[in-house]
Order: structure tokens, then C-alpha cells, then sequence
């Protein structure tokens, strides 16, 4: 079995190695090509990760190549973790945001309306070439906006099996159970569903079971309680009481901008600068030759549980296991009321035969009305990414609770499209 991950040379490839080495008795795969469009950085990520294999025994060969085509021919599963425009296009995401008074971020407003600009073309292209060379092959794309993205590939190429997937769903799952497990019970995080409704980087999370056994009041009951005891807490107690619900860290963004834009006048470093010195060091860890287990300071780089989340969904995929997995796919009708071609992220069942969506109760009104603004401007960049669109662009950036004021749209809209001109052929032509 062949598997295709495009952008091999990502940081975080050490880790799904090892979450393959983990997975080699129920899942059998004997080639792991890892694709870069970076040929030195490939260089030393793939010969990291092909020691990481060898030391392992060999269970399996890994490739290393920049033809992402000779990847994906005959691939049973591509996935997608790519960065168009590296590390340097993310921190002119930011600092985008940053001179205009606006939330400047990887996947929150105009910094991820940037990215998803750039991004979109280059899956739907990876989509189109796993049907002509990989008919039938299931694509996972952790790219972000990943959401987005997988909004793109839903519309633009529906004959490609595909969902999106993120870390937030496992890490919420994982800090719920190291709460729970402090009075010294141990909890397998296999006996856990975390019940999460919403968009990607925009869930309330709202229930949560141990063994089918609803437990969500004690979570609450602890969630509110260690709010109460901290001095500046990430949410306040009122807006928690409220709802009942956690919201997705990514909220904050939405709930206290005014906090966040204050943060940010604080830069540099941003998150952006921050990575890059921590992916710089990391590399030098990674070309080293007699190292064959990923550094502790991969932890750093964010993405915890990245591993875990990718190779158990193609685990439950390829065995048919009907395990239930948080992605990011259309509801298909699931949440009644919702358009039914919306792609929400929410727990599903897995099988060979595709991905399920569970029948789910909508979100309150309160919460509702934030995704509906923002999935309209999700649908409107989808339309301005692929056909190179700028009016919808520019009703994108109109229609985003975090975009400018009306009077401003036009300008951010020219500093984000001329800023990227590289990237952007599809608003500049083919030779641009």
C-alpha cells in the first residue's frame, strides 16, 4: 500500500512517521513517498525520516521526491500539509493584519483569507491528479485554513473522496481527560467521544462520554472551576455559564479582538517568526546523522497529536473499523436546518466505504449566527480563489465579522492581493 503526503518536507513529517511505525500491524504500508516542492529541505527531513524507518526494521520503504505526480499514481491515500509561499508567507499574513488594525493570523481573517487565496488552486491541482493517477483514493488534507479547503474540494472536485482534519478536537479531548484523570483513574482516550459541532477553527464543544456514559456536566463543572481559580483566565465565567459549551480556542479571536489586536502591536516576534527559528533549530536536530527518534522540541512547533489524528483515520479507513472521528466533510443533512452541501466540522463515523457524518443537534442562535457569517465568507473566497474573482474577494473581506469596514475593503484588498502577486496567477494572469 502506497501512501502520498505532499509537503514531505514539513516539520511535522517526523511525526507521522512515527505514528506509521506505530500502526504497522493493522496497517500495512509498504511505500511512504514524501513529496516537497523544496528539494534541500526535503533532503534532510526524508533522510531523517527514512533513518527513523530503518531503525525500525524497514517495515516499510519511503521516497523522496519533488514529482508530485510520481507520488500520487496508484496511491491508496494522499495527504496534504502544505505551505504555499513557506513560513515567509504566513508572517506577510500576519503583519497584513497588523498594518491595517486587523486580526492578522494563519487561518482567523484576512491572514487566512491570504492563505486560502494562495492554497485552494494548488489541492484542487493535487485533486485533479489523484483522479486521473489515484482513482478512488481518499485525500486528507491538514492544510490551512483547513476547513476552507475542504470547502474548495467539496464544490470543485466531488469525485475525490476528501476531508479536512485538525489537531484542536484531539487536544481538547486530551486536556478534558488529564482533568478528569487527576483523582488518579486512568482513561483510555478510545473510551472518549468528544461530541464538537461548528466550523474548523469555529466548534463549540459540547458534550463528551466515557464509554458511552454522558459526562459532560462534571467537564463543565471543571472547566468553570479551574476559570474561577486563574487570575486572568482565556475566557470569562459569565460567557461559559451561558452557553455550557467550550468554545474552540480559536473563538477568542472573535469574542475579545480587542485583546488580540493588543497583542499584536506587541510584534515582533509573531507566531510566524517565533516558527521559523523553531523549525531552523529543529532542522539542525533533524540532519543529524546518527539521530533516528524526532527531537523533544518538536513539541515547540505546535500540532501536538498531529501524528495520532492522521494515521488513526486512515487506520479506521483502511480496516473498516466504524470509529468515530472528528473531520471536517459536508453535513449532507445531518444538522437539520444547516444547507446541507456546508461542510461543518463534527464527529463522524469512519468507514471503508466513506466518511459518515452523525446526526447532530444544531448550535444555539447565539452561535449560529457567527458561522453563518463566516461561512458565507468562506464561500465567497472559495469563488474568488478558483476563478481569480476580485469582486468576490472583495465581498469576502466585506462579509468577515473580523474583515475591514466597508470604506477600507478596497484598500486591504489591493495590500493582500499585490503583497502575494507571486502566488496569484489566477488575479494576475499566468505569467504573473
Amino acid at each position: 500500500m502506497k501512501v502520498a503526503v505532499i509537503g514531505g518536507g514539513s516539520s511535522y513529517t517526523p511525526e507521522l512517521v512515527n505514528g506509521f511505525l506505530e500502526r504497522v500491524d493493522s496497517f500495512p504500508l509498504s511505500e511512504l513517498w514524501l513529496v516537497d516542492v523544496l528539494p534541500e529541505r526535503l533532503e534532510v527531513v526524508g533522510k531523517f525520516a527514512q533513518r527513523m524507518v530503518e531503525a525500525a526494521g524497514a517495515p516499510f520503504e519511503v521516497h523522496l521526491t519533488t514529482d508530485h505526480r510520481a507520488a500520487i499514481k496508484d496511491a491508496a491515500y494522499v495527504t496534504t500539509q502544505l505551505r504555499v509561499g513557506w513560513m515567509e508567507a504566513r508572517k506577510q499574513d500576519e503583519y497584513l493584519g497588523q498594518r491595517h488594525g486587523l486580526i492578522g493570523q494563519e487561518t482567523t481573517g484576512v491572514g487566512g483569507m491570504a492563505k486560502a487565496l494562495r492554497t485552494i488552486p494548488v489541492i484542487l491541482n493535487i485533486a485533479d491528479t489523484m483522479h486521473e493517477l489515484a482513482p478512488g483514493a481518499l485525500l486528507v488534507n491538514f492544510t490551512n485554513p483547513a476547513g476552507l479547503v475542504t470547502e474548495a474540494l467539496s464544490r470543485y472536485a466531488p469525485e475525490v473522496p476528501s476531508a479536512g482534519v485538525c489537531n484542536v478536537p484531539i487536544t481538547t479531548k486530551m486536556s478534558i481527560l488529564k482533568r478528569l484523570e487527576m483523582d488518579g483513574t486512568e482513561i483510555e482516550p478510545e473510551r472518549t467521544e468528544l461530541d464538537t459541532l461548528g466550523l474548523n477553527h469555529l466548534t463549540w464543544h459540547r458534550g463528551f462520554t466515557i464509554d458511552g456514559e454522558d459526562v459532560w456536566p462534571q467537564v463543565m463543572e471543571n472547566f468553570l472551576s479551574d476559570l474561577r481559580a486563574t487570575e486572568h483566565p482565556d475566557w470569562d465565567v459569565a460567557t461559559i455559564e451561558s452557553l455550557q459549551m467550550m468554545p474552540n480556542y480559536y473563538l477568542q479571536y472573535f469574542y475579545y479582538t480587542h485583546k488580540k489586536l493588543a497583542a499584536q502591536q506587541k510584534w515582533p516576534p509573531s507566531r510566524a517568526e517565533d516558527v521559523m527559528q523553531i523549525e531552523e533549530a529543529l532542522l539542525k536536530q533533524y540532519a543529524e546523522p546518527d539521530r533516528t527518534r524526532p527531537p523533544d522540541d518538536l513539541m515547540k512547533r505546535g500540532g501536538a497529536y498531529y501524528s495520532t489524528v492522521a494515521t488513526q483515520l486512515l487506520n479506521a479507513h483502511y480496516n473498516d473499523l466504524g470509529e468515530t472521528h472528528v473531520v471536517n466533510v459536508p453535513h449532507r443533512g445531518a444538522v437539520p436546518g444547516y444547507p446541507e452541501d456546508w461542510v461543518l466540522e463534527m464527529p463522524c463515523k469512519v468507514w471503508r466505504s466513506g466518511i459518515e457524518p452523525i446526526p447532530a443537534e444544531p448550535l444555539p442562535t447565539a452561535c449560529f449566527g457567527l458561522i453563518s457569517q463566516v461561512k458565507a465568507y468562506e464561500l465567497l473566497t472559495v469563488e474568488a480563489a478558483v476563478k481569480g474573482d476580485r469582486n468576490a474577494a472583495y465581498q469576502a473581506l466585506l462579509a468577515h465579522p473580523l474583515g475591514p469596514s466597508a470604506d477600507k475593503v478596497e484598500a486591504v484588498l489591493d495590500d493582500m492581493l499585490e503583497v502575494n502577486r507571486n502566488y496569484l496567477p489566477q488575479f494576475f494572469g499566468a505569467t504573473a
